[in-house]
């Protein structure tokens, strides 16, 4: 990898050494910098693994992606100064949906003094590394907690204000083979939320911004505010302007969000 590139997109001007100091700094620098963005399932462009491919749409055009892909280039970052690391099946929802949820997400355990959970690709997760520990802990603006499952697995507890409620792992199912069959159900089944939602998620220091179909949410410690986006031309304005996405083509998926807010919220809306 071309470690300088990566670190210019994300802003990071510190040194490269394989320890928790530097572990702490990439991951707060990448969830600043770059957006989590599955845009790409909306617009019917095909997404990858490959980090190469995360390397050359993240850093090279400067956009943002899902977990494949930015726990995909993060890790492969991480491997090149140093870091000693395993990629994970996670599964979100597999609270609700069982075993089939595994693989549909692409989480990190970096192994320093201890196993570290770290994920800069779950949209409305981590901004920093997690000890392996059960309990709850401050995750920016989140209040967020990890629980031990019993039988190697453990769970990711999200804020109740955010999106998905969690996520399951174990650090003994790391399919690479059930990670790209889920990466390719959710990029082109009818039922895929990412085939069925527009939604692109990032942090902003401490406050949180998502914008799923026609709501624009700002979350922080103290607050939750929403608007409705009203035209195409204004999403894709907050596109660029909050989440630092210049994707003008997205103003084609106006009737399509604006079809699916009806469903969800039960509100006619006009293209």
């Amino acid at each position: 990898m071309e470690l300088s590139g990566y670190f210019d997109r994300i802003g990071y001007a510190g040194e490269a050494r394989a320890d928790l100091e530097t572990l702490t700094a990439l991951c707060r620098a990448h969830v600043n910098a770059i957006p989590f963005d599955p845009m790409d399932v909306q617009l019917g462009n095909p997404v990858t693994r490959s980090p190469q491919d995360a390397f050359d749409k993240i850093v090279g055009r400067r956009r943002g992606g899902w977990c494949y892909e930015m726990n995909g280039l993060f890790s492969w970052a991480l491997e090149e100064i140093g870091f000693d690391l395993r990629r994970l099946a996670g599964g979100v929802g597999r609270e609700f949906m069982g075993d089939e949820a595994v693989g549909n997400h692409l989480t990190l355990i970096v192994f320093l003094d201890a196993p570290w959970l770290v994920d800069v690709g779950f949209g409305v997760g981590l901004t920093k590394p997690l000890p392996l520990k059960p309990g709850k802990f401050k995750n920016s603006a989140m209040s967020c907690g990890l629980v031990d499952l019993g039988g190697g697995w453990w769970r990711y507890q999200n804020d109740p204000r955010g999106g998905a409620p969690s996520y399951d792992f174990n650090l003994d199912v790391a399919d690479e083979a059930l990670l790209e069959a889920r990466c390719q159900w959710l990029q082109t089944d009818p039922e895929s939320p990412f085939v069925l939602n527009a939604a692109v998620q990032r942090w902003n220091g401490d406050e949180h911004l998502c914008l799923r179909g026609r709501v624009m949410q700002r979350l922080t410690a103290e607050s939750k505010e929403q608007q409705i986006v009203e035209t195409a031309e204004d999403y894709v304005q907050l596109l660029k302007d909050r989440f630092g996405l210049d994707l003008p083509e997205a103003a084609s998926l106006w009737p399509k969000i604006c079809a699916r807010h009806e469903v969800v919220f039960g509100e006619p809306s006009q293209p």
